[in-house]
């Protein structure tokens, strides 16, 4: 089961990226980064990234992709969302928590993969702090339905040509971050 989920997971990224990306990958060197630098260029990419996809899997290990449109990264790299309680996602993180998060650059210009622990988050003092305008037309009865989900990170991986981070020419091994 395990083999097929990284198998469609694969699959899903290889999808998301775009032809331009696959191009600058077998251009560009390798550029070992680590720690903050990495960090600073995964937030270059995110910030200039509306919305990315959350991956989840379901009891029977399916993977399903979602287009969320996430908050900022907080300390740590941990990324929040606000979603429907009654949505699948809400089932499926909490029956299996492992998530992945990728954030493509509009310009193809790089991207970030984030693999982390999903938590369902339903502390109203949490929700509070966390509301975009433009969700009231999908939360009508706000209290009712809205909830968060919570994201830490366990594995980053980043491509950032602007920075000259690339992945190695050889083996298109990606720079990544252990939290």
């Amino acid at each position: 089961m395990k083999t097929k989920l990284n198998l469609q997971l694969f699959v899903i990224l290889l999808l998301l990226i775009s032809p331009s990306e696959l191009i600058f990958s077998q251009e560009n060197e390798y550029t070992s980064t680590k720690g903050d630098s990495l960090i600073q260029a995964a937030l270059d990419v995110i910030e200039a990234t509306r919305y990315c996809a959350l991956i989840t899997a379901d009891s029977t290990g399916e993977i399903h992709v979602r287009t969320m449109d996430p908050f900022a990264p907080e300390n740590g790299m941990v990324i929040w969302f606000g979603t429907n309680k009654f949505s699948r996602k809400v089932a499926e993180i909490k029956n299996n928590p492992e998530v992945i998060m990728y954030y493509a650059n509009p310009q193809g210009s790089g991207y970030v993969v984030i693999s982390g622990k999903a938590q369902i988050i339903v502390d109203a003092e949490e929700i509070s702090k966390r509301w975009k305008e433009e969700w009231t037309q999908f939360y009508p009865d706000r209290e009712k339905s809205y909830i968060l989900i919570k994201v830490v990170p366990k594995k980053m991986e980043v491509i950032n040509y602007p920075l000259g981070i690339g992945n190695e020419s050889q083996t298109w091994m990606v720079p990544s971050f252990n939290f």
